[in-house]
């Protein structure tokens, strides 16, 4: 049985991610690499993240983001017993938010 998550293909779909300078680059790619309910999946999951991480209720995120309490639970899951890749991303956010407003 092949793995689910072939390592070579992740780590070049990576490198991949890696190679893009701006976010025009990276919304073409991914336009181009995934659907629009794929695109916005992703984006709700990161805005689900960044109000679990701030403390909101899973009920006011659920309304607010219109995700289904599902994907709140899931999206929480992740946030706190992920890879960290959540944590990461957030708090690098955090600091270029901070560098704007400076």
């Amino acid at each position: 049985m092949k793995n689910l998550l072939d390592k070579k293909q992740v780590d070049e779909l990576c490198e991949a991610f890696l190679t893009l300078k701006t976010k025009g680059e990276c919304r073409k790619f991914l336009r181009d690499l995934c659907t629009i309910e794929e695109i916005r999946s992703m984006a709700e999951r990161l805005q689900v993240a960044k109000q679990v991480n701030k403390g909101v209720s899973y009920r006011v995120i659920a309304d607010k983001t219109d995700s289904s309490t599902a994907t709140v639970t899931r999206v929480a899951y992740w946030l706190h017993h992920g890879k960290g890749g959540y944590q990461l991303l957030l708090h690098r956010l955090k600091t270029i938010q901070h560098r704007k407003t400076a």
